[in-house]
This record gives structure tokens, sequence and C-alpha cells, in this order.
């Protein structure tokens, strides 16, 4: 039988494997396409990004130094969270190596401002495939992936960025040893933190899916609850400075992730449970 069309569209569930493959296609260009005019537009911007978005976490009039320094008084801490201004040095090591870092730079912020729309671009790949019931409970899902996304990128950039710069910077095992750092090691450093807190803030839908699948459920995630926040603990040393404050801060919103999961795979939990009494009924 043909294959039925919906609007110029093929019907999803006539579709085979190839058309499945062309459809992916698209939805990857048309992601793509919307990453590269991003870059474009940062490429052309890129003297005005370097200096006030992506050098600024290196000057002690960044925005969250001050904060920092403010909430650690308030907290009665003194001076612990009081960021020191080191002085950074950074060396361009290639011929070449400003305007790709100027390109490299340009397609990350590309990715990461275009974030929602290939969100929304996969999901559109998705939702055919999904039952009615499936997309009602579902919906918003683009702006809660997106929403946790760039809540991450903040978090990264605002709270981490800062701690980590200034401990590296400072940091030193010998008098006669300077810190002359490379733009691509900075950089590298900055997409590393950035872009690994926006993914692991997406824990909550991650753990939405995974409950919805009945892969896990709530008492399974209250059984390991210390065995997670032994792991948080563990992922704060290694994601942060090993300084104890910074690890606290990290600490805290990651455990709170987990918790929010825990309110989350409840309530699917408690839906299933709804639609399996009344399907015996």
């Amino acid at each position: 039988m043909p294959n039925k069309k919906l609007k110029g569209k093929p019907d999803t569930a006539e579709m085979s494997f190839f058309d499945h493959i062309e459809e992916l296609r698209w939805h990857l260009i048309r992601s793509l396409i919307a990453v590269l005019v991003l870059t474009v537009v940062a490429f052309i911007e890129i003297t005005f990004i370097y200096d006030n978005i992506i050098m600024a976490p290196t000057r002690h009039t960044f925005i969250t130094y001050e904060a920092f320094c403010k909430f650690g008084h308030w907290m009665g801490m003194g001076d612990k969270l009081c960021l020191a201004d080191v002085k950074l040095t950074f060396q361009n090591m290639k011929l070449s190596g400003q305007f790709l870092q100027a390109i490299s730079s340009s397609f990350i912020i590309g990715i990461i401002v275009a974030a929602p729309y290939i969100i929304w671009e996969f999901w559109s790949f998705i939702k055919p495939a999904l039952k009615d019931g499936e997309v009602k409970h579902t919906t918003g899902a683009v702006f809660w992936i997106s929403l946790l996304f760039f809540t991450g990128v903040a978090f990264g950039y605002y709270v981490l960025t800062p701690y980590t710069v200034n401990f590296f910077a400072a940091y030193s095992i010998s008098e006669s040893i300077h810190n002359i750092i490379t733009i691509k090691s900075y950089l590298s450093t900055i997409k590393q933190i950035v872009l690994g807190t926006g993914l692991l803030f997406e824990l909550p839908i991650l753990a939405y899916f995974l409950a919805q699948a009945g892969v896990i459920t709530p008492d399974f995630l209250k059984t390991y609850r210390k065995h997670a926040i032994l792991v948080i603990i563990v992922l704060a040393a290694i994601i942060t400075p090993p300084d104890v404050a910074s690890q606290i801060i990290v600490s805290i919103p990651l455990y709170g992730l987990y918790e929010i999961s825990i309110w989350i795979t409840k309530r699917v939990d408690r839906k299933r449970r709804k639609r399996e009494e009344q399907e015996w009924s």
C-alpha cells in the first residue's frame, strides 16, 4: 500500500525505515542551519562577546564576585567566599590561533543559543511516534528542557567559572613558575563547565522519561538517596576546584535536582496507578 500523505507529510504509521531516516535528516539539516546562522551572528559580534562575556569572569568587576562576597558575609563565613583579584596573562601560540578560536567560540555560542530550536526539532521528530496519552503528559517538554539547560548554563557561567578561574589562576607550586595561560586552554575549560552543567541540569527531565518507561520509581530514588548524595559530593569535587566552599555551592543545587526528580517520579507513578485503576474498573 503506498504511503499516505497528510498536508504534504507522510503518515507516521505508513512510513518506512528510510522515510524515518529522511525525516530525521531534514530535522538535523534545519537544526544545523539554525546553528550556522547564529554562529555567523556571533562571529560578527565576537569582539564584544569576548570583551563582555567570555573574558568577564577573569576580572574582579565580574557581577558574581561581589555577590559571592556579600553572600559569604551574610552567612557568617567572613571572606571565605570573597575571591581575590587575580591577574591573568593569556597567550596565543599559533598564527591563526585567534581566528580559529573566534570561529570555535562562535560555533559553541550558536549551539547554546539555538538549543531551544534544536530541542524542538528533535521533539517534532519523536512526537508522532507517541500515543495521544503520552503526548498529553509531555506537554511543555521543549520549554522545560530548554529552561533547565539554560539554568545549568547560567549556573556554570556565573557560579562555577569564577571559582575555577580564580583557583587555578592563583594556584602555584613554586614562586619561580608563572602562569601564562593559552587562550585555547581557558576557552576549553569554560566550554566544559558551561555545557557540562547545562546537560547535568537535565536530570529531572531524564528522571521523568525513565519514570514514564517504568525504569525508575520514587521508592527506588528514595532508597538510594544516600548513595546519590555520595555521588553528588564526588561529582562536585571533580567539576570544581579542591575548595570546600565551591563544592558546597555545587552540591546544593545538584541535590535539589535529585529531590525534584523524586517529586516528578511520584507524580508520574501516581498518574500511572490511576490509569491502571481506571482500566481495571
